[in-house]
């Protein structure tokens, strides 16, 4: 299938979203207190052992959905789709509160995500979030390790170890790599380490007054439900798509459906190939979005449901052979990309 750059989609249907593209999504701010009043009420419930000891895990899983909230609504906020105008200079403030729970420096993820990956998405050997080639995989003891033991395929079932704890583990690599992975600065790189030791810091302290045990329920189950959840999404976005040299978003991404609640509580970031194409639009435009990509490129918009993706990430291979050939190397098991047919796509 040919490809074409960002802009050639932009063009042509960003006329009939202009006035909605406009403005920011304020209101979305009001997650902020919502997840932040939650993360508290709960950490102080458990600390102080209002609930029964067997009632404690429970309190987990919603304050682990209260991180990854937070996450998402820190993602739109540094991409200027909450503030902007007069109010930017709160972008890094909102960011570094929302990124707080899983101690990822807005700095960092600005480089990481905002710069690297949005501008070259599914480039083999450029975007940070892309399974490697199979040279690469080949050449590289480490990256083999990896893939073999803790990517999410092949039907292995320590893969879903990437889910766990995949967040986590790419954002203390890319903070390590960031001068040579993302061009970060000297200057940059140091600030970025500083405001990733203030977070963890933090939660040093949050642990030192709540105690060892109740700050595996504040902290440490949590921070494993929100990685499953935020990686559940960041996996599906591209790696089930061919890789593609134009940055092409109608090729390169993958748009997943979910329920209305779950769209609701994730601030529908399985809308993703219309961010790729308005990264500073909120995503609570994407159902729009998506009806004009849809009006123009019907049989090139790439769409499943969330389930279906993650079913079929679990049984592929996560190595490009080339560009369309995702491979197992351990099973010799062979895929050709997209992974979804066009029945699936609209």
């Amino acid at each position: 299938m040919r490809t074409y750059p960002t802009s050639f989609y932009v063009h042509r249907i960003k006329p009939k979203l202009a006035g909605m593209l406009s403005a920011p999504a304020s209101s979305r701010l009001l997650w902020l207190p919502v997840h932040g009043s939650v993360i508290a009420l709960a950490a102080v419930a458990i600390a102080r052992g209002w609930p029964r000891w067997w009632a404690m895990p429970l309190l987990s899983p919603v304050i682990g959905l209260a991180f990854a909230g937070l996450m998402f609504l820190g993602h739109e906020t540094m991409h200027g789709a909450v503030v902007r105008g007069r109010w930017a200079w709160a972008k890094s403030l909102v960011g570094f509160l929302c990124f707080a729970p899983l101690a990822v420096s807005p700095r960092l993820w600005n480089a990481w995500h905002n710069r690297t990956h949005h501008a070259n998405a599914n480039r083999l050997g450029v975007d940070p979030d892309m399974y490697p080639s199979l040279e690469r995989y080949q050449s590289s003891g480490v990256i083999r390790f990896s893939v073999d033991n803790f990517a999410l395929g092949g039907r292995r079932w320590r893969g879903l170890l990437s889910l766990a704890m995949g967040f986590s583990v790419q954002s203390v690599s890319m903070l390590i790599r960031a001068r040579t992975r993302l061009q970060l600065s000297r200057r940059a790189h140091r600030l970025a380490i500083l405001e990733t030791a203030l977070l963890v810091g933090s939660w040093i302290v949050v642990a030192a007054i709540v105690g060892a045990i109740p700050f595996v329920f504040v902290y440490v189950v949590p921070t494993v439900i929100a990685n499953v959840v935020i990686m559940s999404f960041i996996l599906t976005n591209h790696s089930l798509s061919p890789a593609t040299e134009d940055n092409d978003p109608l090729l390169g991404a993958l748009s997943v459906t979910s329920p209305r609640w779950v769209e609701w509580l994730t601030l529908s970031f399985g809308y993703h190939v219309e961010h790729h194409l308005f990264p500073a639009a909120s995503a609570r435009h994407g159902r729009t979005i998506r009806t004009a990509i849809l009006e123009a490129w019907p049989e090139r918009y790439a769409s499943m449901p969330h389930r279906r993706a993650l079913a079929a990430l679990f049984r592929t291979g996560r190595v490009y052979r080339d560009a369309t050939t995702l491979v197992d190397p351990r099973s010799r098991g062979a895929w050709q990309a997209p992974l979804f047919s066009h029945q699936q796509r609209t």
